[in-house]
């Protein structure tokens, strides 16, 4: 049986103001979609961290519609966006596709996805990072496409997908989302409304000063305090695995 991905998607840019440092597509006719956060530091030097990124994932849909024929390759894509991208600045990207049953992904930084099925988490993508809080990352002085991890997972109707910016999975713990998962689709909730969910309870996990976070965690174990959640932009993409119209 032919699948597809039903996917929405929810953004909550950091402080709430527009148009913040994260940047994200659905590209429906192509089962892909795609996420990426600007590195903030760029904005010490007077740049935008957020154009880098938005100009990124622009490149990555022209190149994903100019592919014609043949499966959709995310390493290929990113690199074809990458060589396109000129502004000053760099970003983490998490390129996923739908090819038969098999999810394709390319990956680097501290973006990335989860697959849950039946409510449960059956795989995670790594996370690249050089040291605690200092992600790869594109960008023409710092990480080429090649450094991109090339991941593959089959996947079965009713899966589900969870894709978004650190800001997510910095906020909320692997169980925190299962859950979240698993009611809403008892309740019916279309990707849009379930994506909105997960990133409003990030959100409001960030501004937590008292919870454990994984970020907190995180810093804990490297040596660093860190109390809370981390006030961050937040990005989630939710794509049900269904069967092909």
């Amino acid at each position: 049986m032919k699948m597809k991905m039903d996917a929405g998607s929810f953004y909550i840019p950091k402080h709430l103001t527009p148009p913040g440092q994260d940047d994200h597509f659905i590209c429906s006719e192509q089962n892909t979609i795609g996420v990426a956060d600007g590195v903030g530091g760029w904005s010490k030097k007077g740049v935008d961290a957020g154009d880098y990124a938005r100009q990124l994932m622009d490149n990555t849909m022209t190149a994903i519609y100019d592919q014609t024929e043949g499966p959709i390759d995310p390493k290929g894509v990113l690199n074809e966006a990458f060589l396109k991208t000129n502004l000053k600045g760099s970003s983490t990207a998490c390129i996923i596709t739908l090819t038969g049953n098999k999810l394709h992904a390319a990956n680097i930084g501290d973006s990335g996805f989860l697959l849950l099925r039946e409510g449960e988490v059956v795989y995670q993508s790594p996370v690249q990072q050089r040291r605690f809080n200092c992600p790869y990352q594109l960008g023409k002085s710092s990480d080429s496409p090649s450094s991109a991890q090339e991941l593959t997972y089959s996947v079965k109707l009713e899966d589900v997908i969870v894709a978004g910016s650190d800001g997510l999975f910095d906020n909320m713990h692997t169980s925190e989302i299962e859950e979240l998962v698993k009611h809403g689709v008892e309740e019916k909730y279309t990707p849009q409304q379930l994506a909105w969910s997960l990133a409003w309870f990030a959100h409001s996990c960030s501004l937590d000063k008292l919870s454990s976070s994984p970020f907190e965690i995180a810093a804990e174990e490297a040596g660093m305090e860190h109390m809370g959640g981390k006030v961050d932009d937040i990005t989630v993409i939710v794509a049900y695995i269904r069967p092909m119209d």
